[in-house]
C-alpha cells in the first residue's frame, strides 16, 4: 500500500503543476491578445504620473517666487523688478498687494486700478473707494462698519433720528457695538 499511496501522491502533485502550467498559457495567450493595450495603458499612467508631479513642481516653483518677490516688496515697495515677479507668478497676490498699497496710501485712482479678479476684492474695494470718497457702500464684508459710515455721515448732516435707526440695526455682538454705542450717545449729546 505504501507504493500505491506514493503513486496517488505524485499524480496530485502533478495534476496541480499541469493547472499552473495550463493557467501559465492562459496568462500568455491573454498577454499576447492584449499586449498593446496594456503597454499603452501603463505608459499612459506613467507619464500621467510624470505630468502630475511636474505640474506641481512648477506650480511650488512659482508660489515660491511670488512669496519671495512679496519679501521683497516689503521691505522695499518700489522694487519694480519684484513687483513683475509677484504679477507674472501670482496674480491675485498681486492685485492683494496692490489694494494694500492704495489703500494704505489712500489713492483713489491706483485703487480704482486694482484688478478685482474675486468677489472678495471686487467688495473690498468698492467698500474703501465708498469711504474714500465719503460716500458709503453696501459691503457684505465691512457689513457694520459701512453701517457706521452712514451713520456719520447723517449725524453730519443733521439727520440724527435716521442715524439712530441705522445705528440700532448693528447688532450688539458686533465688534464694533461699543462704537455704534458711542455714536447714538453722541446723537442724544449734540
Amino acid at each position: 500500500m505504501d507504493i500505491k499511496d506514493g503513486l496517488n501522491e505524485v499524480k496530485r502533485e502533478l495534476s496541480s503543476d499541469e493547472k499552473l502550467l495550463e493557467q501559465a498559457f492562459h496568462l500568455e495567450k491573454f498577454f499576447k491578445k492584449y499586449k498593446t493595450p496594456i503597454i499603452a495603458g501603463v505608459t499612459l499612467i506613467i507619464i500621467a504620473f510624470a505630468g502630475y508631479k511636474v505640474n506641481n513642481y512648477l506650480k511650488m516653483q512659482k508660489l515660491e517666487k511670488a512669496n519671495s518677490a512679496l519679501l521683497t516688496l516689503q521691505k522695499n515697495p518700489k522694487d519694480t523688478k519684484a513687483l513683475e515677479v509677484l504679477k507674472e507668478n501670482n496674480p491675485k497676490l498681486f492685485a492683494l498687494y496692490s489694494y494694500s498699497k492704495a489703500v494704505n496710501s489712500k489713492n483713489k485712482d491706483a485703487l480704482s486700478k486694482v484688478e478685482q479678479n474675486s468677489d472678495f476684492l471686487k467688495d473690498v474695494v468698492n467698500y474703501h473707494l465708498g469711504v474714500l470718497n465719503s460716500s458709503p457702500k453696501d459691503s457684505i464684508y465691512y457689513t457694520n462698519l459701512a453701517l457706521i459710515q452712514k451713520a456719520y455721515l447723517l449725524i453730519k448732516d443733521g439727520k440724527k433720528s435716521e442715524a439712530k435707526n441705522i445705528l440700532a440695526t448693528i447688532p450688539k455682538n458686533s465688534p464694533v457695538a461699543p462704537v455704534a454705542r458711542l455714536l447714538e450717545h453722541y446723537t442724544i449729546t449734540k
